[in-house]
């Protein structure tokens, strides 16, 4: 089953949840298949799992095998990179990560650079240099706070990346810090995550949204339509956005991501549904561990 193809890009943090088999995957879906199930609904995945360590290559290889051609994955680059020092001296080890990924060809689009919140902006020159000798499509996540001062600093970053084409990818938490629940996961997310305001930008044909929800689907409405209306305004000036959804123990997070759909389905009449997947298996088996 092939999805029809959307204006724009859709996805969760991962494919491996296995709380999803209560209500996207069949119910006795195994690890092997959840890529395929994913992108038979989803044409895009963050590259989360990349930040943490890198991939063996037969592992890519088989991800490569099941992916579709438009299906996109954000993949990150490792922590080791983004998050050790003069980005400048780290030139190097991103070439090698993207010839690791290389397989996937276009698939891998952008590369997301997620820089540490003690990145600065005496620290954009480095920024400059390692976007200008990219050879992939990259976008960058800042969690310093003079990016978010509505400020010179901020300005410059801004600049910069406009004049490169370069993504700023937007986090938007609210939907996060607004839950009161003392759960361990609420809490661990919350202390995880930056509480940062969002910052909208489209510096290319592909704004990055990463929306990281409420627990419970039905406290993420305020937060959620203003969005609804951002990409489908970005969808109708014929941009491409890509937005990701997350709930604190993404056990929720595909559910979220149909709801937006949903959402976005009432906005922009036309726009297809997503595919439903079958209550029982009816896929071969895809064995990607």
């Amino acid at each position: 089953m092939t999805p029809s193809p959307l204006p724009y890009f859709l996805g969760c943090p991962s494919w491996s949840e296995n709380a999803w088999r209560d209500y996207l995957y069949p119910a006795d879906a195994n690890s092997n298949e959840m890529l395929g199930f994913y992108s038979q609904v989803f044409n895009a995945v963050e590259g989360n799992t990349t930040f943490y360590a890198r991939p063996a290559p037969g592992t890519i290889a088989r991800w490569a095998q099941v992916m579709p051609e438009h299906f996109r994955f954000t993949a990150k680059f490792p922590r080791d990179i983004s998050h050790a020092g003069d980005l400048r001296k780290q030139l190097e080890p991103a070439f090698a990560f993207t010839r690791l990924m290389a397989p996937l060809g276009p698939r891998v689009s952008p590369y997301w650079l997620q820089l540490p919140a003690q990145f600065g902006p005496a620290r954009l020159g480095e920024l400059c240099q390692f976007l200008d000798q990219a050879v992939v499509p990259v976008a960058v996540e800042v969690r310093h706070q003079a990016f978010f001062a509505k400020g010179e600093e901020e300005r410059l970053l801004n600049r910069l990346l406009h004049e490169r084409g370069v993504e700023r990818i937007c986090l938007d938490p609210r939907a996060l810090f607004s839950c009161t629940s003392r759960d361990p996961a609420v809490l661990h997310a919350q202390a995880k995550k930056p509480r940062v305001p969002p910052r909208p930008a489209a510096f290319s044909q592909h704004p990055q949204v990463r929306f990281i929800g409420h627990p419970q689907l039905e406290a993420n409405e305020a937060f959620l339509i203003p969005w609804v209306d951002k990409v489908a305004g970005w969808i109708e000036e014929g941009r491409s956005p890509y937005i990701f959804l997350h709930t604190s123990d993404n056990r929720l997070a595909a559910a979220l991501a149909q709801h937006f759909h949903q959402r976005l389905m009432r906005r922009l009449p036309g726009l297809a549904a997503l595919p439903e997947l079958p209550r029982a298996p009816e896929v071969e088996q895809l064995g990607l561990l």
